[in-house]
């Protein structure tokens, strides 16, 4: 039998185990231009403490036959203190790859419910800041195929250095402003050079951590209307 604790230093250390279980959660997400006509579709994946029916209104101004879905991460929290704005989060430090998994597998069910009521013949995705990790991670082990990713202001996830190579079948692309506020100088050449190094092409823009209108509307041309 095993004891329910035992005492060191006057200390009880309780014998805990940790268990988990699956169940159904209800997700959140937002869309432009949802038609039945449109047969390309950009799935924007918002940073850290962002909501997606903020995030995506900096994406109006594309094009009104591409459709925009932006998903919203699994977990919101009070941006400060106990009340006020509230903000969303990919996965946190705790489970970690646990909440990896079940984002890819609820993206992909997305994917499959857009399927139903739309012909989408072309996919874009686009991931900003903690959103450019989910992004990576999505396209490298999730069922969804995607045309071109695009990578905005974010690191390259450590544990997904060996599968870069399943990221050359597409067009990738990563973006960064010259005064980005979590990059200084030296960090953003670092980021360009592994970036390049794995075949991104990259696109610099005067601006700050923030998704620049003009350099999007440029790289969405480039990406989808050329070859429209």
């Amino acid at each position: 039998m095993v004891p329910k604790a035992w005492r060191d230093n006057s200390t009880i250390f309780a014998f805990v185990m940790e268990s988990t279980f699956k169940h159904s959660k209800t997700y959140r997400f937002e869309t432009i231009n949802n038609h039945a006509k449109v047969k390309t579709v950009l799935y924007v994946l918002h940073g850290y403490g962002h909501l997606a029916k903020y995030f995506i209104q900096k994406f109006a101004h594309l094009p009104e036959d591409l459709m925009i879905v932006a998903p919203e991460g699994m977990h919101r929290f009070y941006l400060k203190g106990a009340s006020g704005r509230v903000g969303a989060s990919w996965m946190t430090k705790e489970m970690r790859e646990v909440d990896i998994a079940d984002n890819i597998s609820w993206l992909d069910a997305l994917d499959d419910e857009l399927s139903k009521s739309h012909t989408i013949e072309r996919r874009i995705l686009l991931g900003f800041s903690q959103g450019g990790s989910t992004a990576i991670r999505w396209k490298i082990h999730g069922k969804t195929k995607f045309d071109a990713l695009i990578v905005w202001a974010s690191d390259f996830p450590p544990e997904e250095k060996e599968n870069t190579k399943q990221l050359t079948d597409n067009q990738s692309t990563f973006i960064i402003g010259s005064n980005d506020e979590f990059y200084d100088l030296k960090g953003q050449e670092h980021l360009i050079d592994y970036y390049k190094s794995i075949g991104f092409k990259i696109s610099t823009y005067i601006g700050t951590h923030d998704i620049d209108g003009d350099t999007l509307l440029k790289t969405i041309n480039q990406l989808y209307l050329t070859n429209h």
